[in-house]
C-alpha cells in the first residue's frame, strides 16, 4: 500500500468521488470523520463507529497533549493501539483549541504560549511542537500548524494572521519531513486562510502550493459566519487549491453544509455535531433534527426516522429513547449518538453514489427540500 494516493473516480459538476489510499486502509470520499477528541468518539465502541461506515477518525492534539500526554500514548504503542482503532486516523494541529479553550494566550513568531484549561499549566505550542506531537501520537493525516482569528477581524489582523500561518505552514512542512519513519507512512495537510477575503485566500493558496502538501483545508469557517457566507466563500476556494489532492472543510457540519460543499467541490469533513447533538437529545432525520425530549415522542412507537436502516432504528421507538434521555440514561446517549454517525454516513454513501451516476444536483435538490434545519 502507498503512503499516500488520491484517486478521482468520477465527478458531477464540481463536485467529486474517489479514494485515498494509506497503508491502514481506503478513505473513499466524500468522506465525512467523526471527532475523537480524547481518544474516543464519545458514547461509542470503534467497531460501532466503524460499523456506522467510517473510514477515519479525527484525534485532537491540544486535548491529547494535556491529557494523557502524547509522551504516554506515544510509550503505549501510539494512539491506534490506545483507543482500539485500526483505520486511518487525522489529527489537528492544535491550534483552534488553543484560541478558543485557554484563558490566557500569548502569540509570537516562535508560536503560542498558553494556560491549559484543565489546570492552569503553562505550554508553548509551535509548528515543530505540533507536529512532534503528531508524531508521537502516530497520525496518518497530520495538519498543519495555523493561526486562527475571527472573520469579523479586521482586514489587517486576518492578513496579519494568513501570512503567520503561512510561515507556520513551511515550519510544519520542515518539521514533518524530520520525522523519520513515521514521516514516511503519513501525510501532510496545509490550511488554507484569509477569513471570507477572496485575495488573501488566493495567497494563502498559492504559498502553500509552493511549499506542497499531500492534501489541503478550507480553515477558518464555520465560526458563525453562517451558511451563507460559508457557501460563498467555498464557490472560489477550491478551486485555488490543487485539483489533484484532497480537500477538506474543517468543522464542518450540519446535513445541509455537507451537501452544498460537495457540490462545491470538498472531498472531506469533520464535525462535533453528530456525537455531541446525539449525547443532548437531538436525532438527525431525512426532514430533519428532532429533539426527542419533546413530549409528544413520549408515546411515539415510530423509530427515530422511519426511513433509516441504522440499529437502533431497527430496534427501539421513539417513545424508549424519550425515556432514556428524560431519565438520563447512559443507553440514551449511545443510542442516539449511534443513529446520528449512522445517518452522517449514509448521507455520505448517497452523495457519493449520487456522483458516481450524475445525479448529484437532483439528490442534493430532493435532500434540500426534504431536510428542515429548524425541525
Amino acid at each position: 500500500m502507498s503512503r499516500f494516493d488520491f484517486q478521482i473516480h468520477a465527478t458531477d459538476g464540481r463536485a467529486r468521488t474517489g479514494t485515498i489510499a494509506m497503508h491502514r486502509g481506503e478513505i473513499r470520499t466524500p468522506a465525512f470523520m467523526p471527532v475523537g477528541t480524547a481518544a474516543t468518539v464519545k458514547a461509542m465502541k470503534p467497531q460501532d463507529v466503524r460499523a456506522s461506515g467510517a473510514d477515519i477518525l479525527l484525534g485532537n492534539t491540544y486535548h491529547l497533549m494535556l491529557r494523557p500526554s502524547a509522551e504516554r500514548i506515544h510509550r503505549l504503542g501510539g494512539l491506534h493501539a490506545f483507543m482500539g482503532w485500526n483505520r486511518p486516523i487525522l489529527t489537528d494541529s492544535g491550534g483552534y483549541q488553543v484560541m478558543s479553550l485557554s484563558e490566557l494566550t500569548r502569540r509570537s513568531e516562535e508560536g503560542i504560549v498558553f494556560k491549559s484549561h484543565l489546570d492552569g499549566s503553562k505550554h508553548l505550542l509551535s509548528p515543530e511542537r505540533s507536529m512532534e506531537i503528531q508524531r508521537l501520537l502516530g497520525s496518518d493525516i497530520v495538519m498543519a500548524f495555523d493561526e486562527l482569528v475571527p472573520t469579523t477581524s479586521t482586514r489587517d489582523v486576518q492578513a496579519a494572521a494568513m501570512e503567520r500561518s503561512m510561515r507556520w505552514a513551511r515550519r510544519s512542512r520542515e518539521g514533518f519531513d524530520t520525522g523519520g519513519d513515521h514521516a514516511a507512512r503519513s501525510a501532510l495537510f496545509g490550511i488554507q486562510q484569509g477569513a471570507l477575503d477572496q485575495a488573501l485566500r488566493k495567497a494563502s493558496a498559492d504559498a502553500l502550493l509552493d511549499i506542497g502538501f499531500d492534501g489541503y483545508a478550507v480553515g477558518g469557517l464555520a465560526v458563525g459566519e453562517g451558511q451563507e457566507a460559508m457557501f460563498d466563500v467555498l464557490d472560489y476556494a477550491p478551486s485555488q487549491l490543487d485539483a489533484a489532492k484532497p480537500r477538506y472543510l474543517m468543522g464542518v457540519g450540519k446535513p445541509d453544509d455537507i451537501v452544498g460543499a460537495v457540490e462545491r467541490g470538498i472531498d472531506m469533513f469533520d464535525c462535533v455535531l453528530p456525537t455531541r447533538s446525539g449525547r443532548t437529545g437531538q436525532a438527525f432525520t431525512a426532514h430533519g433534527p428532532i429533539n426527542i425530549r419533546n413530549a409528544k415522542f413520549a408515546e411515539d412507537q415510530a423509530p427515530l426516522d422511519p426511513g433509516c436502516a441504522c440499529p437502533v432504528c431497527g430496534k427501539w421507538t421513539r417513545a424508549y429513547l424519550h425515556h432514556l434521555v428524560r431519565s438520563g440514561e447512559i443507553l440514551g446517549a449511545m443510542l442516539m449518538t449511534e443513529h446520528n454517525l449512522n445517518f452522517y454516513q449514509s448521507l455520505m454513501a448517497d452523495l457519493r453514489s449520487a456522483i458516481a451516476k450524475g445525479r448529484l444536483t437532483a439528490f442534493a435538490n430532493a435532500f434540500r427540500a426534504s431536510y428542515r434545519r429548524e425541525g
